[in-house]
């Protein structure tokens, strides 16, 4: 196996930072070196990565991504080979996607229609939730099987999209007992998607059809009501542990936070889109450009707090990972299904590559720390998902690293930085401070020198074990 030497670089953790050296030998970190040690140790790699003046992080986790999903008609447009590209040019080495169950098919067929999608065509390194779509003594039955055998120790559940993904009050207890006797955490989409459907159609008879009603009619107070049910629930089923997807409103923290101090089992995510784009700015661009920022949970007004409340959260953990829930797909033959009825529009923004680059400027303006940084975009997901040898740098642990320059400029969008396969970017014009100089993947130099060095096929599926990150 060959060596590589990460050498003179600032080695950045979620509890600090270190002059040193790191020390890799094939798949797996083994050594973190004073500077200058390996030389005096006789140590000659047979590859020497120049980190001057630059930041050595561990590798980021995406924990929530959707590639290849089916929705409203078409399909999220990255495959899985196109996606994990685009995410090792931003610094990404593992995502966490969801195999799907819809209503009356086994759970194991759809894990295994994921599988096949997936296998031999990822780039980084991949693993799975399970979005169980149909609540029963089947699926309950799957739940067991695919934590005892899978790897697989999370399942999604909705409260939203009636007739499609949603699970009723009732159903969701049922799940969280089981992951109670499992030990399994349930991700929840918390919005009240029975009233939402109200809003959604008493929009339409009026004739507000444009794409700004998607948030309009996904008000913030639905996402606080089904995220207070949701932490009910849990505390009925015995405090199993629940993790809120994709937090977008003020209200919903407020839920969260009160469930954490009170010393529940409740966490959370939040995802560029929510701390930088707004309804004002983005949805209600003229004609029908908002629909390239239709996602759900909706993007908030910048006129209210959620913004500045979601960073205080990041900043005290009580928003735990910053994910994308990166689901992209093309404005043409894609987007535009929904000209002329909003609700049509498919939901999903690409932020897979840019997730590292976005949060960084948090740090750039003083909203987090450098560690910070690292904890929630790297440590944090692999605690909360079980994925025991990422997200940190230390002997053992997987070669999974990133080299940042925070001494350049990145520009985003469809002409600059721009690697997923959609014909426009949420990002479009953004100035990034910072850079992804160089990433390794499982051992494997996948990007440097702005060029893609990785291969298809790298990628390995990763079996998780139950979350580390409970009280």
């Amino acid at each position: 196996m060959s060596t590589t030497l990460f050498a003179n670089g600032t080695i950045v953790s979620a509890t600090g930072r270190q002059a040193g050296d790191v020390l890799v030998d094939g798949e797996r970190i083994v050594a973190i070196l004073a500077p200058g040690q390996a030389e005096s140790m006789g140590v000659v790699a047979d590859r020497t990565v120049d980190a001057t003046g630059k930041y050595v992080i561990p590798g980021g986790i995406d924990a929530h991504t959707h590639m290849e999903l089916p929705f409203g008609g078409t399909f999220a447009s990255d495959t899985f080979e196109t996606g994990t590209i685009a995410a090792a040019w931003g610094g990404i080495t593992t995502i966490v996607d969801f195999a799907v169950q819809k209503t009356g098919e086994l759970v194991q067929d759809g894990l295994a229609a994921w599988h096949e999608k997936a296998a031999g065509n990822c780039a980084i390194d991949y693993a799975f939730h399970q979005i169980i779509g149909g609540v029963d003594d089947d699926s309950l039955k799957a739940m067991d099987y695919l934590v005892d055998n899978e790897g697989i120790t999370s399942f999604k559940l909705f409260m939203a999209y009636p007739g499609v993904f949603y699970s009723d009050d009732g159903q969701i207890l049922r799940a969280m007992q089981k992951a109670g006797e499992n030990g399994a955490m349930i991700m929840m989409h918390a919005e009240n998607g029975i009233a939402i459907d109200v809003l959604v159609a008493q929009a339409l008879a009026r004739g507000e059809t444009d794409p700004m009603y998607h948030s309009l009619t996904r008000p913030a107070e639905l996402e606080g009501e089904a995220t207070h049910r949701a932490i009910e629930l849990s505390k009925v089923a015995g405090n199993v542990p629940l993790y809120i997807v994709h937090m977008s409103a003020s209200e919903a923290l407020e839920e969260v936070a009160a469930a954490q101090h009170a010393g529940l089992n409740v966490f959370a995510e939040t995802c560029p889109q929510y701390l930088y784009l707004s309804l004002e700015d983005h949805l209600m661009q003229p004609g029908f450009e908002g629909a390239k920022w239709v996602c759900s949970t909706p993007l908030r007004t910048k006129h209210e707090h959620h913004q500045k409340d979601l960073w205080k959260g990041l900043r005290m953990n009580e928003l735990a990972i910053v994910s994308t829930d990166h689901c992209p797909f093309c404005m043409k033959d894609q987007k535009e299904l929904g000209l002329g009825n909003f609700s049509a529009i498919p939901n999903g923004i690409g932020s897979v590559e840019h997730r590292m680059e976005l949060l960084y400027q948090g740090v750039v303006t003083g909203e987090l720390t450098l560690e910070r940084w690292v904890e929630t975009c790297c440590t944090t997901p692999a605690r909360m998902f079980g994925l025991d040898k990422k997200g940190a740098i230390a002997p053992g642990m997987d070669a999974d690293i990133v080299v940042w320059d925070p001494n350049t400029k990145t520009k985003l969008g469809i002409n600059d930085k721009h690697h997923m396969n959609m014909d426009h970017s949420a990002w479009e014009g953004f100035e990034i401070d910072g850079k992804v100089d160089t990433v390794m993947a499982r051992g494997m130099v996948v990007m440097e020198n702005d060029t893609f060095t990785g291969k298809v096929g790298h990628g390995q599926y990763v079996k998780r074990g139950l979350s580390q990150y409970l009280h």
